[in-house]
């Protein structure tokens, strides 16, 4: 086992929710200019591989929302039901819909690809760190 970084350890939290706030604007930021829900996905696939190297995959695991694969499953269901408004007023699937807010179900598309990204990136990273170099072996 390697020795780990104290300072990293310290940083490590504050940058996990200082990175996960970025995510969250680039991903509305999205609408209006580039971004949205994979570039803030894989921002807070940094934030929890962030937490994973310097502490440990369980520290990083208790900090997400959800465990990786059902995270992936909840982002992968809602892009999938965002389609569904469309499809209700006899547009074609995945056609968008907008209200007088300036809301639209693009953002809810959007938030499934976030949370797909999310689960489905760290739950990779999370077992990279786990191997602890065995395979190589």
């Amino acid at each position: 086992m390697t020795p780990r970084s104290a300072l990293l350890a310290f940083a490590a939290r504050p940058l996990y929710w200082l990175l996960l706030a970025a995510a969250l604007w680039i991903l509305l930021r999205g609408h209006n200019e580039p971004g949205g829900g994979f570039i803030g996905g894989l921002v807070a696939v940094a934030a929890s591989s962030l937490v994973a190297i310097a502490l440990d995959t369980a520290a990083a695991r208790r900090l997400q929302p959800l465990a990786p694969l059902p995270l992936a499953m909840l982002g992968v269901g809602l892009a999938m039901l965002s389609g569904l408004a469309g499809a209700a007023t006899g547009a074609p699937y995945l056609t968008h819909l907008w209200t007088a807010w300036g809301v639209s179900t693009v953002m809810l598309f959007d938030a499934g690809v976030f949370l797909a990204v999310w689960g489905a990136l760290t739950g990779y990273v999370y077992a990279l760190l786990a191997d602890n170099g065995q395979a190589a072996q």
